[in-house]
């Protein structure tokens, strides 16, 4: 999701540890004077964590949420605030709690920010306490589930691979054929139009052609934002699904939020994976098994999957 020259994205605490522990320290340890100790705990490496970073890809906000459901830790670089960050990573946080099937959401709010979340619809619980020497409020809010998928995530091999950072159209082109080859059943690609000098490359179409008809089971699931931009020309990649139908599948968001997200992304199920800062330029990172990355790109691509819909471009075109 787009915010204010920014965008936000699903962390790793094993892979972003540096960059999460540098917007918590400015914010708590250095501004607020809490603890380094009490500030960094045994929760984190269990918690899902979420990071903002601005165009040059570095971090200015973060927040985690625990197994449980506890929202925590939720930080905002000074320069940043009042622009919609904070609020967008509370929206994320809130969606990952019911993709979750959490049923509510706690959080212990500073008294400062009671407010914020209350708009949010938070509401007050007990007493008021001290927490780092900083007054405090337990507040809840109830949650309706998301439906969860039917098609469930196999568990991640705990085989890692270091990242290669991206700089070009060719770089970008072979690893995403890498990532297309090396798939066993399931694609996933996040694009805003299906760059056509990306994916109207003859290589990469074969790539998914054979991958496709080479298993029974094979699935490529894409979420293209703009599909209005592929009326007017022939593009591969939609004349593919359109002759094997029973293998591609193709929708568009729904949300305003995941209509303006910027980054593209392409997933395996073999943990692989390729991420692009900006949906329109191939700088980025990629490698060929790394599942502290691959996990959350995954369950972003299936949170927005389950609010996106067919649209009337493919569906003329019967897909």
């Amino acid at each position: 999701m787009q915010i204010a020259n920014c965008y936000l994205e699903p962390a790793s605490y094993a892979v972003d540890f540096e960059d999460i522990r540098y917007v918590r320290n400015l914010v708590f340890v250095v501004e607020q004077q809490i603890p380094l100790e009490v500030e960094f705990d045994e929760l984190d490496p269990d918690c899902h964590h979420f990071l903002v970073r601005d165009l040059d890809y570095r971090p200015i906000a973060t927040c985690r949420l625990s197994p449980e459901g506890k929202v925590g830790r939720m930080a905002v670089l000074p320069e940043w605030r009042g622009q919609g960050v904070g609020e967008s990573l509370l929206r994320a946080t809130i969606d990952k709690a019911r993709n979750l099937g959490l049923t509510s959401v706690t959080a212990n709010a500073q008294l400062s920010a009671l407010g914020f979340y209350q708009r949010f619809g938070f509401a007050a619980e007990g007493e008021v306490f001290g927490e780092a020497g900083i007054p405090h409020q337990v507040i809840r809010l109830m949650l309706q589930p998301c439906e969860q998928s039917v098609r469930s995530i196999p568990p991640a091999r705990e085989v890692s691979v270091e990242a290669v950072r991206l700089e070009t159209v060719e770089s970008t082109l072979a690893a995403t054929q890498q990532l297309i080859m090396a798939a066993r059943r399931q694609i996933y690609i996040y694009s805003r139009d299906l760059d056509f000098a990306l994916y109207g490359q003859k290589d990469l179409v074969e790539a998914l052609k054979q991958f496709a008809l080479g298993n029974r089971n094979a699935s490529v699931q894409i979420i293209v934002q703009d599909p209005t931009s592929l009326r007017n020309q022939v593009h591969p990649v939609v004349e593919l699904a359109q002759r094997l139908p029973s293998y591609f599948l193709i929708r568009v968001p729904d949300e305003t939020e995941d209509l303006q997200y910027a980054s593209a992304f392409v997933t395996n199920d073999s943990d692989g994976y390729l991420f692009r800062l900006l949906g329109n330029r191939y700088e980025g990172h990629w490698s060929p098994s790394l599942p502290a990355r691959n996990r959350p790109l995954r369950e972003e691509f299936e949170r927005v999957w389950q609010r996106s819909s067919a649209c009337a471009e493919f569906r003329a075109l019967s897909l």
